[in-house]
């Protein structure tokens, strides 16, 4: 490996160690900026990069980090004794929290989930419930993207380093 093949290493694997930091906060895109940065080192170092094989490994868990990031919440919002109402308003919540920052991100599957739930004639405590099987499912799919993003790196470093 040359002097700059290494900083390139070093630089897509930076970024992708910050793209795995980004899977704890909502809305962030985790792997798919790991992804990206394995791309990128493809497009920069050609045969010297991931290959085709590992890229498309890459790729299929990106989806399926999306998926699970995506269903997280609804799956927790159902555990926890929600209805459909609740898993709607937890989607609901979600969408309308990506216009609020952070703490919108964060709080609008939560609130949604207990709003929708009271709309529907359920009682506070049930409510109560379906939005804390909301953070208990966002807790639980961000630790899933969290692995998924470490095996990605994971994959990527052997591939390159045993080239």
């Amino acid at each position: 490996m040359s002097v700059v093949q290494i900083i390139g290493f070093s630089l897509a694997l930076l970024v992708m160690l910050v793209g795995v930091l980004g899977s704890v906060i909502p809305g962030v895109p985790g792997t798919p900026v790991v992804l990206l940065a394995a791309v990128g080192h493809r497009l920069c170092f050609g045969a010297a990069g991931a290959n085709n094989w590992v890229l498309l490994v890459l790729g299929l868990l990106t989806l399926v980090s999306l998926l699970i990031e995506w269903l997280a919440g609804v799956v927790g919002t159902r555990k926890f004794g929600g209805t459909w109402r609740g898993m709607v308003g937890a989607l609901v919540g979600g969408v309308a929290g990506m216009f609020f920052s952070l703490p919108g991100i964060i709080l609008g599957p939560i609130i949604g989930a207990v709003v929708f739930e009271l709309a529907g004639g359920c009682g506070m405590d049930q409510a109560a419930r379906a939005g804390a099987g909301t953070l208990v499912g966002w807790l639980v799919g961000s630790a899933a993207k969290v692995a998924i993003g470490v095996v990605m790196i994971g994959l990527f470093a052997l591939n390159v380093l045993g080239r």
